[in-house]
């Protein structure tokens, strides 16, 4: 009961946070809340794709297929901007679709290297053809968000603070499919793949299907955030989905740890603040590798499950209490004994 309690009160805490934290931070704050929110969405779909025991190097370029994709379908043909950003995303399924007959022939190191040169060969398209993708300058003034006017109240999509409530609606939406995937037989069958893929093989599980399955779902996920991004930021071009921000998801989900599905979670918010927090005292941008790079160090030496072992500690200690605890709340007393 005090482990419910707790947890029910946890959630409501976590809502009345994500609602007034807009309202709690400067303008130029609000912008890094929305790209937070959308880096949310992506490092949880990576980790989806990391059930399988594969980690790949071109999650960032899926993004970036997504971001190109919605552009191009708003930009180019007129189509309205949330249909854009699904079709964004569903293209950025195609790709990884198309990917996966040559990229699932290897596995572990051979499969890291090979999503790296996939990425690179996809980024390296964006940069040559200037005609659609704009070369190295990218696509520049992308249709955003429609205003929504609503007679009393018009909402405008530009505005940060708006648009924050627009992502994070996205996003609770899909960090809600990704679970109930992870949750069902599908990602059971993931879990499986990942500690014993001979053995899922031997009773009729196909690996190839499986692993496809994992890799399309979170491109699909990660081409959604790719679209939030574009249609915020209103410009994309292919250095923003270089290998660099691919090691910073890298480090989200390490420092966070796997094995929960809040723990990249936990990894990029934690982060983030971590980097808001010290590079604006600093004053110094350019130490972000170094920064990242010790906390990754210090995260590998003391806390090699990440941070959500922390979470798991805590969760465990209040069961124990709980389990200490009388009826109501007061601790049990002692059997009786016979003199």
């Amino acid at each position: 009961m005090l482990e419910r309690n707790t947890t029910l009160l946890g959630i409501v805490l976590l809502g009345a946070v994500l609602i007034a934290a807009p309202h709690l931070v400067s303008f130029s704050q609000q912008e890094i809340l929305v790209l937070l929110t959308i880096n949310v969405l992506v490092v949880a779909s990576y980790r989806l794709l990391t059930l399988t025991g594969e980690w790949s190097l071109a999650h960032v370029v899926m993004m970036g297929v997504g971001a190109y994709g919605s552009a191009l379908y708003a930009k180019n043909f007129g189509v309205p901007v949330p249909l854009a950003m699904i079709a964004g995303a569903v293209t950025a399924g195609v790709t990884a679709s198309l990917l996966s007959f040559p990229l699932f022939r290897m596995k572990g190191f051979y499969f890291l290297i090979g999503s790296f040169a996939a990425g690179e060969v996809i980024r390296l398209i964006w940069k040559r053809f200037t005609d659609p993708f704009g070369g190295p300058k990218g696509i520049q003034r992308i249709p955003g968000f429609p205003e929504i006017d609503l007679g009393f109240v018009r909402i405008d999509f530009y505005n940060p603070e708006n648009y924050y409530y627009l992502a994070l609606i996205v996003v609770l939406a899909s960090l809600w499919v990704l679970y109930r995937i992870e949750r069902s037989r599908i990602g059971l069958t993931f879990h499986a793949i990942h500690w014993q893929d001979k053995l899922a093989e031997s009773v009729g599980v196909d690996t190839f299907r499986y692993r496809m399955m994992a890799f399309v779902i979170a491109s699909f996920f990660a081409g959604l955030a790719g679209a939030l991004y574009a249609h915020y930021l209103i410009t994309v071009n292919p250095n923003q989905f270089n290998v660099d921000t691919m090691v910073y998801v890298l480090i989200w989900a390490i420092v966070g740890g796997t094995t929960r599905w809040y723990g990249p979670i936990l990894g990029v918010v934690v982060l983030t603040i971590i980097d808001e927090v010290v590079l604006r005292a600093i004053g110094v941008d350019q130490l972000r590798p170094l920064l990242y790079g010790g906390i990754l160090i210090l995260a590998i030496l003391f806390l090699p499950n990440g941070l959500e072992s922390l979470v798991i500690r805590a969760s465990e200690a209040l069961r124990q209490r709980g389990a200490g605890s009388g009826p109501n709340g007061t601790a049990a007393a002692p059997p009786e004994t016979r003199s």
